[in-house]
């Protein structure tokens, strides 16, 4: 008998043990060397299970394999999911130790006696929804891990129930397993000609049966100030002070279009990181918007900013470029409805209630359609991530192994592609 329970928990608490975490402020992917080893794991695994074209992308840190199709003619459409092998640098991703609480009842957890570490209920309400269920846990001294690798361990774990089913009826189911997702690196060296799918979903996110198709647009604006810098006793008529100057940039903005003000499919401006002197000052800005128009807007409203200041300062003094941009999916999705169809079709005959939502965010999909691959998300059954709170349910995994294994069984039923 397959136990998926204990697959995927056995999954998830080994691979939190491979430190993976990425970093800020490379323009290369991987971003650290030790994304490598979990890359490594799960091409091993994938082999010793019996995934076909498993392969390892050393320099990318990009991994591949297929599960081929079962259907009479060895055809149908060409389904692909991709989960992040990396986790946040926002928190420690050192030396995790995993623990399973069986049955949780509601109410805190004590995560770490010694150091007094608490998981308070009252602070974490969507804990209430686990009642019942087993969940994962770190020490508390770290982070688990679980964005992604609860979506690692489903993603492989669908692999291997198909591989031990083998009278499911599916088409080919592409898998692939990404570096760099939470420093942005939106899965551009992922090779499609290689993946081989026709269309693709992201696994990640949290909660059970949620789906997500729609993400901001986003850039993210660099602005530089160069000042003239000079003697503060003889400064008058002479200085020009880059970080006033960046202090009047900031003022410009719409005072309630920042990120603090907005929810839903709000979107803002967010100054988020300045640094610099009287001399050269750099200002950092998100640009988000869930409407392609609008997101437009802010652009041009961003750069009639910057034109008023370089006309009272001078033009060579204010640099503005953009960068780190992607698109929502929906456009992409919008054009293969059936990929939500048949996605919200599993997820209720597997009894669970869906629950769609507009990211105020950005995933891999964004990227992934971008370039023309429609790449929804199907949230990976994890709670309180970028966290030492962070925790995933053992039931919720599972259960979203049930729901992609039975989306694939829609596929190949639909005779799509």
């Amino acid at each position: 008998m397959f136990d998926t329970n204990g697959k995927v928990a056995e999954r998830l608490m080994r691979y939190a043990r491979i430190d993976s975490q990425s970093a800020h402020g490379f323009s290369y992917s991987p971003s650290t060397a030790k994304q490598r080893d979990m890359g490594r794991e799960l091409a091993q695994e994938m082999e010793r299970i019996g995934v076909s074209n498993v392969w390892f992308d050393e320099e990318h840190c990009v991994v591949y394999g297929t599960v081929p199709s079962t259907l009479p003619d060895g055809g149908g459409m060409s389904v692909g999911f991709v989960s992040h092998l990396d986790t946040t640098p926002d928190v420690t991703g050192t030396n995790v130790k995993p623990w399973l609480l069986e049955n949780y009842q509601g109410g805190d957890v004590v995560l770490n006696k010694e150091q007094n570490i608490v998981l308070h209920a009252e602070e974490f309400p969507r804990m209430a929804r686990y009642i019942g269920d087993d969940m994962i846990f770190s020490d508390g001294t770290t982070l688990l891990g679980a964005d992604d690798k609860s979506a690692c361990a489903i993603e492989m774990t669908v692999a291997d129930y198909l591989l031990h089913h083998p009278e499911i009826q599916h088409g080919p189911v592409q898998l692939a397993f990404t570096p760099d997702e939470e420093v942005a690196g939106g899965a551009r060296d992922l090779d499609f000609a290689r993946f081989g799918a026709e269309v693709a979903y992201t696994i990640d996110g949290r909660g059970l049966g949620g789906y997500n198709y729609e993400t901001f647009n986003a850039t993210e604006s660099v602005i530089e100030i160069h000042g003239r810098n000079v003697h503060p006793g003889s400064a008058k008529g002479v200085m020009i002070n880059a970080v006033e100057i960046a202090g009047e940039y900031c003022d410009m903005l719409p005072a309630l279009d920042r990120a603090q003000y907005t929810e839903g499919r709000e979107g803002y401006f967010h100054p988020y990181y300045m640094k610099g002197t009287a001399d050269y000052c750099m200002v950092k800005t998100l640009i988000r918007d869930h409407d392609e128009e609008r997101f437009a807007e802010r652009k041009r409203y961003m750069e009639k900013c910057v034109e008023g200041l370089r006309e009272k300062y001078g033009e060579e003094r204010i640099e503005l470029h953009y960068t780190n941009s992607y698109w929502s999916m929906k456009k992409a999705v919008d054009k293969v409805p059936f990929m939500i169809d048949y996605l919200v079709q599993a997820i209720t005959e597997n009894g669970v209630e869906p629950e769609c939502a507009a990211l105020r965010g950005g995933t891999d999909g964004s990227q992934i359609s971008g370039r023309g691959l429609p790449c929804p998300n199907i949230t990976a059954g994890y709670e309180n991530g970028h966290s030492r709170f962070e925790c995933a349910s053992v039931q919720a995994m599972a259960k979203t192994v049930d729901i992609i294994v039975r989306m694939l069984q829609i596929y190949a039923e639909k005779k799509e592609g």
